[in-house]
């Protein structure tokens, strides 16, 4: 079982294609080597992590997923207006100096058309800069889960960015990137956690810890949720809302990226993102495909050729 398992993986992955745009570069990080968490992120770490503002000020992340696009949240921008913004890439602190920023201004917003300000619902935007930017060890894309994609219950994610340490309480001076680590909670249990308070979807997911104490809050709006998949970080989810910040029993809920690829390739139609599978067991695939499954033949010839070469040998 245990060989035939491998040599259907094996086979799997020679069979999958799907868009190389950006596959070569994102979700790639060479200077994050965390296995655990901590508070402050290292720089570079995130090389993804963007900081949206205006008249230089902070109010919402986002995630650069090629060379000119951002995607961030529909709920960071209320009013179409792109006049004054900034994107900021590359960047660790919101105070002082950053030796590895790069300042981009903005040339197009698309807020998804089905947007629900009420609701939440399809919390998701794209901002195009204003000219490429190029890549290096503290700015690169992320991947951006596919279609199909899921993570299972307990997977361990990461959130990152500059918002309020707890509701109501900014980031001290010098404002440093924050990262905290979160396992996703089913759409079930979030349904129940959020029962009259509001409405979760199949275009949301939902992670934080029962307890409370770790989350996402104002100010990190837009920006990522990101799990790692062998050299790979991809990300699943968007900051939307929640209840305060971290309370016991109210998991963050991120617009689910997997549900918007369709869209995201309809708005980007050249140099497309890299858009990669992942199944809730954690193996990730390359393309828009979905999970291929190996037929009882298919193996059944697998393993006639492998015992053939064992008798040859």
């Amino acid at each position: 079982m245990e060989l035939s398992l491998f040599a259907c993986v094996t086979l799997t992955a020679f069979m999958v294609t799907g868009t190389k745009a950006q596959l070569d570069v994102c979700g790639k990080a060479p200077l994050n080597t965390k296995i655990v968490g901590g508070v402050d992120a290292a720089a570079g770490a995130w090389p993804w992590q963007v900081s949206l503002q205006k008249s230089g000020r902070h109010f919402c992340g986002g995630s650069l997923i090629n060379n000119e696009w951002i995607l961030t949240a529909a709920h960071c921008f209320p009013r179409s207006s792109i006049s004054g913004l900034t994107v900021s890439l590359g960047r660790e602190n919101l105070f002082g100096t950053n030796t590895n920023e790069v300042s981009k201004s903005v040339s197009q917003l698309v807020r998804h058309p089905l947007y629900n300000s009420e609701t939440n619902d399809n919390d998701m935007a794209l901002l195009k800069l204003s000219s490429p930017v190029t890549f290096n060890d503290f700015i690169k894309p992320v991947c951006l889960m596919a279609e199909g994609g899921d993570l299972g219950s307990g997977t361990i994610t990461w959130i990152t960015g500059w918002g309020a340490t707890q509701t109501g309480v900014n980031l001290p001076f010098p404002g440093k990137l924050q990262e905290v680590d979160v396992p996703i909670t089913t759409n079930s249990q979030c349904a129940t956690s959020y029962e009259g308070v509001s409405t979760i979807t199949s275009n949301m997911i939902c992670a934080g810890l029962e307890q409370g104490g770790k989350d996402s809050c104002q100010g990190d709006s837009g920006g990522p949720l990101v799990v790692k998949e062998g050299d790979r970080w991809i990300e699943a989810g968007v900051v939307s809302f929640g209840l305060d910040c971290a309370k016991p029993g109210f998991p963050g809920v991120y617009a689910r990226v997997s549900m918007y690829e369709t869209w995201i390739k309809s708005q980007i139609i050249t140099n497309q993102p890299g858009f990669v599978f992942v199944t809730p067991q954690g193996i990730p695939s390359t393309g828009t495909s979905h999970q291929l499954a190996c037929s009882i033949p298919l193996l059944v010839s697998i393993l006639h050729v492998l015992f053939s070469l064992y008798i040859l040998s």
